[in-house]
């Protein structure tokens, strides 16, 4: 091989390990990787039916906070 394909080489592989580590820094700064939750659910609800129950009592929480925030909001008329 001649040295210019080996630079070129050199240079796209450092590039692309240098795009690497700055994605996983951003991961970590943004906190793409921040899932406490994940593996105490999965030991916690194991099998599908505890795990859909699960998904419902969160989407009630969700929808309870959104009726509190809106009913916070409520304005009567004058």
């Amino acid at each position: 091989m001649s040295d210019t394909v080996i630079e070129l080489m050199l240079g796209v592989s450092t590039f692309l390990g240098a795009l690497g580590l700055i994605a996983l820094l951003w991961g970590l700064r943004t906190g793409q990787f921040d899932d406490q939750s994940k593996f105490l659910d999965g030991a916690r609800f194991d099998n599908e039916e505890e795990l859909k129950d699960a998904v419902l009592m969160e989407k009630k929480r969700k929808e309870a906070i959104e009726k509190k925030k809106r009913e916070k909001n409520y304005m009567p008329v004058d």
